[in-house]
């Protein structure tokens, strides 16, 4: 029989209605929680305390099935209830005063971790950052629990790539319309292709006219090296307010932490380790990726899609679709290779396709999505 899940329970908003008095509470998972006295009016059993503060009150009322684990005092957040936004990822940042940038929470995260070492060697410093990557991919599990899982789409591309590069406004406008009919956009969260994907998934119900001047009020910074890059995304994101509840997810990862994270993204699941990032992000694309230009880190990302689709290691193989064919037939001739591969049998079960059209790519992960 299938062990039963705990029931989570990560804001004060959730635990309130469950302290009623003289009440059992069972098989709960209690995440980042401050309780206070008044919590000491129930009883506890087979539950998870997860980085919460518990007041002595509480303590003759918990079991001894209860299990405890305490929160480590560091700058960042080690057990992060939920996935990050803009809003808590960029805290502390002003549009308006670009100089804030250096003080916001993300920058101070990112200056820590490379204070104490990318591959950490402080076990202190190394269980924190394990135990902060845990709860960010069980916040991403649960988010993405609410949708089909055909519906979840990656785009890949390089973070170079410019706002004014005509690619920049063609993904952007794949992400838009592909969001408009269902889709959950995924990517690996930081500029260049990535950000074009959140921008596209912002603009979902919008104009492909409004889109249109936001790509060109967002060229003013084409680059994230450029001064300005962060502000001109806040100012669109104003300017145009996102429509009804739209879903994107950015996947980055603090250990590429000199590329700033895409506000556009609706959610934000920052990680330490790269490795967790890359394998559960395209793990998670099982609605299939689009692989848009890019350089070493997407082709890294081809051949793990292909390995997890040759072996159909989650259940079955998931379109990749190759978006520029000049690119990938001749710049970086990818596609040959894996499609002479497919044919002579040393790969199997690529659902393989390239095109130069938004229409086409829009069309093939719709269809893919519906044969679900």
């Amino acid at each position: 029989m299938k062990p039963r899940n705990y029931v989570e329970i990560s804001s004060r908003e959730e635990l309130l209605p469950l302290l009623e008095e003289g009440a059992l509470l069972s098989h709960y998972a209690f995440q980042a929680i401050r309780f206070d006295a008044s919590a000491a009016r129930c009883r506890y059993a087979d539950c998870l305390f997860i980085g919460c503060r518990i007041p002595p009150e509480m303590r003759a009322v918990i079991g001894e099935d209860c299990y405890e684990i305490p929160a480590l005092p560091m700058p960042f957040k080690v057990f992060p209830p939920k996935l990050y936004a803009a809003s808590s990822l960029y805290s502390g940042y002003d549009p308006t005063d670009e100089r804030t940038f250096e003080s916001c929470y993300d920058t101070r995260v990112y200056r820590h971790y490379l204070a104490t070492g990318r591959t950490a060697s402080c076990i202190r410093e190394s269980l924190a950052r394990s135990l902060h990557d845990h709860s960010i991919t069980n916040a991403l599990h649960e988010l993405l629990a609410r949708y089909d899982e055909r519906r979840a789409v990656a785009i890949m591309g390089g973070h170079s790539m410019r706002r004014t590069d005509p690619n920049y406004l063609r993904i952007a406008c794949i992400a838009k319309r592909l969001t408009e009919q269902g889709m959950v956009m995924l990517s690996g969260g930081g500029p260049g292709a990535m950000e074009a994907t959140h921008l596209g998934a912002w603009f979902a119900g919008r104009s492909e006219e409004e889109l249109l001047r936001a790509v060109e009020e967002l060229s003013v910074a084409p680059t994230f090296r450029d001064e300005g890059w962060l502000s001109s995304a806040f100012r669109t994101m104003r300017r145009y307010p996102r429509l009804g509840d739209v879903c994107s997810i950015g996947i980055p990862t603090w250990f590429y932490g000199h590329e700033p994270a895409t506000p556009f993204a609706t959610h934000i699941a920052k990680y330490f380790e790269n490795s967790i990032r890359e394998d559960g992000l395209l793990a998670l694309a099982k609605g299939g990726v689009i692989y848009t230009p890019g350089s070493a880190g997407t082709m890294q990302e081809i051949f793990q899609d292909g390995a997890q689709n040759h072996y159909e290691t989650f259940g079955y193989a998931s379109p990749m679709i190759f978006f520029d064919s000049n690119y990938w037939r001749s710049q970086m001739p990818i596609y040959p290779l894996l499609k002479s591969l497919l044919d002579r049998g040393q790969y199997r079960n690529l659902l393989l396709s390239i095109t130069d059209e938004v229409d086409v790519v829009v069309r093939q992960i719709a269809d893919f999505a519906l044969k679900g």
